[in-house]
């Protein structure tokens, strides 16, 4: 992909800002916190050099809220798009995309279908939800569409219209967030193409994901590395490669990767995250969550995302999410959050029955109802601003 297409690809997305020689996508639904942050950095830019590389801006905000854009161009996303062809089979992408456009992977789904000739399909998710769906005829290497998990649990009680449109793609990737094993569960016995991925917007998207036929016999990883990525897991501490099995830290390189975090140009060859994952049997990579979302209290370690697994099975929550409260006496405390009006109790004889499974240091020691939950339409969760809504909550 040229620059020049790529720019236009960039305009068409109708949130695309030029400042001096960058070109930065913006959320329209931004408040005026991300205003006031986006402003800053476009002053920045305008008193910058015009760049050679990296000279489109993504937004990150990752799960701690603050504003941040990655550094991309031509040559990181058409490394991107195409490790993606080669890795599915596929000379010609077509997408149906009801992500937003400022987001990566919205952004990539039409990067992906103007790099190969495809066609690219935008539709509302507002629309889905009132049973709208678009009609798609065929076309070669047939149709794929990217899902959130709460998307995908909302389509699936959709009813059988949902469940029609769904089998008309040839993969349904799943990305943008954790997914719970009884949406797993419901995903297989509909014998949905689900295809489970993992990237982010510092890669240019997907770096790794299962094989068409993984999700059906049973794999429930995010996949394997892609041919234009290489992924390790390694000792936080050493910095070294860690055994098989064993959990770490995700390390990435790869042809794809971002040119650094505005305005700052990347040096390095390799971009270290803060997901905790391990190599499983099959070579399939296993996320099991964030190392600054870890939590200790009392000394013992405590994975949110185990708590929050078991606490779904309740049935008692439609979101929930665990955090770590600091706290005089444990150093923290385990907290669920969930949304709903303040003050509101859930049903804690259906809760406690399923946490039996855990040791009790893992047991939340206090449920917040949070009104306005900070989870955003690519299914991710500003942790920040849940704990600071959940310490307000606390105080009451």
């Amino acid at each position: 992909m040229e620059r020049a297409e790529l720019m236009r690809v960039s305009e068409a997305t109708g949130c695309a800002v030029k400042r001096g020689g960058f070109v930065f996508l913006c959320d329209p639904k931004w408040g005026a916190k991300e205003a006031a942050q986006f402003e800053a950095l476009g002053k920045m830019a305008d008193g910058m050099a015009r760049p050679r590389d990296g000279w489109l801006c993504l937004p990150t905000g990752g799960t701690g809220g603050a504003l941040r854009f990655t550094r991309h161009d031509e040559g990181t996303l058409s490394s991107a798009a195409a490790g993606f062809c080669e890795y599915f089979g596929v000379s010609r992408v077509n997408a149906v995309d009801i992500l937003p456009a400022h987001h990566v992977s919205g952004f990539m789904a039409r990067v992906r279908c103007a790099a190969t000739g495809g066609t690219h399909l935008p539709w509302e998710w507002k629309s889905i939800e009132k049973g709208n769906y678009p009609e798609m005829g065929k076309v070669p290497d047939g149709w794929v569409l990217s899902l959130v998990p709460t998307q995908l649990q909302r389509l699936l009680v959709a009813g059988e219209q949902g469940l029609y449109w769904l089998h008309q793609f040839r993969i349904i990737f799943i990305g943008g967030g954790p997914v719970w094993p009884q949406l797993m569960e419901d995903a297989a016995l509909a014998r949905l193409p689900i295809v489970f991925s993992y990237g982010m917007t510092e890669t240019g998207a997907m770096v790794a994901a299962q094989g068409a036929d993984d999700f059906a016999s049973g794999d429930r990883s995010s996949g394997r590395v892609m041919p234009h990525v290489r992924v390790e897991i390694v000792d936080p501490e050493t910095g070294g490669e860690v055994y098989r099995g064993e959990t770490g830290l995700v390390r990435i390189s790869a042809g794809s990767l971002f040119r650094g975090y505005f305005p700052d140009a990347r040096g390095r060859e390799f971009f270290c995250t803060e997901d905790l994952a391990y190599w499983d049997a099959r070579g399939g990579l296993n996320v099991v969550g964030r190392r600054d979302a870890v939590i200790i209290t009392g000394g013992k370690k405590v994975m949110p995302g185990e708590v929050m697994e078991v606490l779904r099975t309740s049935g008692v929550f439609t979101d929930v999410a665990v955090v770590g409260i600091p706290d005089e006496e444990w150093g923290q405390k385990v907290v669920a959050c969930y949304p709903g009006r303040a003050g509101a109790r859930p049903d804690m004889r259906r809760v406690e029955s399923v946490l039996h499974g855990l040791a009790k240091y893992k047991w939340p020691k206090a449920y917040v109802a949070i009104a306005e939950w900070p989870r955003n339409a690519q299914g991710k969760l500003n942790r920040a601003a849940l704990i600071e809504a959940a310490e307000n909550a606390l105080r009451r």
